[in-house]
């Protein structure tokens, strides 16, 4: 099987343009590498949602009560897109890259021997997985239960990957349309 070949069948090839990579970076056929990049992908896929929906979500709701007492900074007085970032306190950002730390090293950890995306948490050593998510991202020990048919499976893995892709590309015009308007 050719180099090129090699990654037809994995998940995210879709119609109409099938298995697309303009820049050739897995034209050596590294399934590792391969790994490692779809990985990344589904991570990048899943923040982008999340950023995509905080973005609207800001335009139309606020938190009551401040963002910061001992500041005076209400949740209102913090303005949308990227103009937040300088409004925001020092402390809050800290907060937010220890979670977001916490998060990516402990509690969502990808398992080299899982699928790509299939998470499940560290907490207690690295050898233990003491519970993965199911449906949603809802944790087995709160009843969330992965999808048993492999072809539902499949159908809304890819998805998932599509929209990530569709959502990398809507932050980032997201950002430019703030950054121009």
């Amino acid at each position: 099987e050719s180099p090129l070949r090699a990654f037809e069948n994995e998940l995210g090839v879709q119609p109409p343009l099938g298995f697309w990579d303009p820049a050739g970076l897995s034209s050596d056929g590294d399934a590792k590498e391969f790994y490692r990049r779809r990985v990344v992908e589904i991570k990048h896929g899943r923040v982008s949602m999340l950023a995509c929906t905080g973005y609207i979500v800001q335009e139309f709701f606020r938190f009551p009560g401040y963002i910061s007492p001992s500041s005076e900074i209400k949740f209102t007085d913090i303005p949308n897109g990227l103009a937040a970032a300088t409004k925001v306190p020092a402390v809050g950002w800290f907060q937010y890259t220890v979670f977001c730390g916490i998060c990516d090293l402990w509690l969502m950890h990808q398992v080299p021997t899982n699928p790509p995306g299939k998470l499940c948490t560290r907490l207690f050593g690295e050898e233990t997985t003491n519970y993965e998510y199911g449906f949603l991202g809802i944790p087995g020990y709160l009843g969330g239960k992965a999808i048993a048919d492999p072809e539902v499976k499949k159908k809304k893995l890819n998805a998932e990957i599509a929209n990530g892709r569709l959502a990398m590309m809507a932050i980032i015009g997201m950002f430019f349309q703030d950054g121009l308007t």
